[in-house]
């Protein structure tokens, strides 16, 4: 489990990694790619290793630095689905509760993924229930098949969101369950007239960074038009450091579910 720059969690776990989504704007991808692979240092070693398809890890691989140090490979398989079986325990080991955002560097409820690993994940959860756990995926079907199945805990303390960016994507919303919309990165206007805000019970909205992000900001117009639906709505809104250089920083919402205690009526 790892701290993390990510403004709405308090840090990350990635007991599953890699997504066979195309997103050309994924930074988990960028740093897959980065740090993955059979080496670390320029030192390859795949000795020793049959590889499962897809991977599942009970302990994990090492790979060996220039300096002869030998460490663990965070994605020996690139960004390829795989299975962290050896990360499982890392909730339970937080004493002191902690938001934590499930699988940043993966879609844990991708089509691709067996129903045995989301389930090994959510057990893991439970076993914690310390922690709040935030899930977010751009196969908003996964949740519904699973909820018909009757797999999809109903847990105060988890959160399922679902990533929307653009006027086709579908999202998860639930009476029985918390959840949420990331609108990340918006890239075009996308609630013109609409009102979704009010099926769910928060959202967050975030630019797109990196790499050519500077011809894909949204207009100002745009994230003020979901503000108003989610105030319209009582909804609370998180609103990424990214937008700071549109709104201004004095018109920033961060406004977490489970603090506000109230409708927020803040319009700007």
């Amino acid at each position: 489990m790892n701290k993390t720059k990510i403004e709405w969690c308090d840090s990350t776990w990635n007991p599953v990694t890699g997504c066979l989504h195309a997103c050309e704007y994924c930074y988990a991808r960028r740093i897959a790619e980065r740090f993955g692979g059979w080496s670390t240092g320029g030192v390859k070693t795949k000795e020793n290793f049959v590889k499962q398809e897809p991977p599942e890890l009970d302990k994990p691989l090492l790979v060996q630095r220039k300096n002869g140090k030998a460490v663990n490979a965070p994605f020996p398989f690139g960004f390829s689905p795989t299975l962290h079986r050896y990360r499982m325990g890392e909730p339970i080991a937080k004493k002191t509760g902690q938001t934590i955002f499930v699988c940043s560097m993966a879609d844990l409820f991708g089509s691709w993924v067996p129903d045995s690993w989301i389930e090994e994940v959510f057990a893991a959860c439970m076993s914690a229930p310390q922690n709040r756990y935030l899930f977010l995926t751009k196969n908003h079907q996964r949740y519904l098949d699973l909820a018909a199945a009757e797999k999809l805990p109903f847990n105060d303390n988890m959160w399922y969101g679902t990533t929307v960016t653009s006027l086709n994507d579908m999202f998860f919303f639930s009476e029985a369950h918390h959840t949420f919309i990331s609108i990340e990165p918006m890239t075009e206007r996308l609630f013109a007239g609409a009102d979704i805000t009010k099926l769910v019970d928060w959202v967050i909205i975030g630019a797109m960074t990196g790499p050519g992000s500077a011809e894909y900001q949204p207009k100002r117009e745009w994230i003020q038009e979901v503000v108003s639906s989610a105030d319209d709505a009582g909804v609370p809104v998180f609103m990424k450091d990214s937008l700071i250089p549109i709104v201004g920083d004095e018109n920033m919402r961060r406004e977490f579910p489970w603090e506000v205690k109230e409708n927020c009526t803040k319009s700007w």
